[in-house]
């Protein structure tokens, strides 16, 4: 289920800006990777590209390769519809879509992706997202109600509901907790642990600490000065990047010296 992703000489553009430099970096299956760096550095950026998701902005564009398992999301003729549905995307702030009940927004990727489902097989297809997203035994006696009226920490595991819903083989999560108060942080971060024994999991997050809990790899992206591309400094295991970090300026972001 959980798949590899390869990237080379990756560039990203919007327009003739040029917003991130030849990255070049393997994201491991089954396997939490988080994105560090000061803000306008490139991390959500990048975090876009893997799933095509830039694409909605008009004039980004990339060149060089995303490889999923072998083939690359950016080769001809590849549908981007079909990337999202391979790897999913939660964004910063939770986004149920309001006028639908808890149940209807779990299944609102699917019914897209798919048109017809049985009712039998919607009812638990939306259990065992909901339960995949540790949301089950929360909302299971009003799945008719609307998403919009849960917290700001369940709203988000709905999301994740969704996201989980479609059966990805990827989940990416941009600043998944920085709206969230520290009960819900932790349960994502819980939850984000759990995950990645089936999925490939990559967040974007401020939050060093979270960094340091949740993940077994750290990229640190980083830009030589405002307008030049965001770039990869340094990529390792986490506990190399928190404690021993083999360039200067990861060494300075993470011990609060700049950022």
């Amino acid at each position: 289920m959980s798949k590899r992703i390869d990237v080379k000489n990756l560039d990203i553009y919007y327009g003739a800006f040029h917003a991130v430099k030849d990255v070049t970096m393997s994201i491991e299956p089954k396997s939490v990777t988080a994105f560090i760096g000061p803000s306008g550095c490139g991390k959500s950026t990048f975090l876009r590209t893997l799933n095509r998701m830039h694409e909605v902005i008009p004039g980004a564009r990339v060149e060089g390769e995303v490889n999923l398992d072998g083939s690359n999301l950016y080769g001809k003729g590849v549908d981007p519809v079909d990337v999202r549905r391979q790897v999913g995307m939660v964004f910063q702030r939770p986004n149920p879509f309001p006028t639908m009940s808890i149940r209807d927004n779990v299944l609102a990727g699917v019914k897209l992706n798919r048109k017809k489902i049985k009712k039998a097989e919607a009812e638990e297809l939306a259990e065992r997202s909901l339960r995949g997203a540790n949301l089950w035994n929360e909302v299971k006696d009003r799945l008719d109600k609307p998403g919009s009226g849960l917290s700001g920490g369940q709203q988000q595991r709905l999301c994740i509901a969704r996201a989980i819903a479609v059966q990805p083989e990827v989940i990416l999560m941009d600043e998944p907790c920085s709206a969230l108060d520290p009960i819900s942080t932790l349960a994502i971060e819980d939850l984000i642990n759990e995950l990645k024994s089936d999925y490939t999991v990559v967040i974007v997050t401020h939050n060093m600490q979270q960094a340091a809990r949740v993940s077994d790899k750290t990229g640190f992206f980083n830009l030589e000065e405002t307008g030049k591309p965001g770039q990869l400094v340094e990529y390792d295991d986490t506990t190399q990047i928190f404690n021993n970090p083999s360039v200067k300026a990861t060494e300075d972001y993470i011990s609060g010296r700049f950022g």
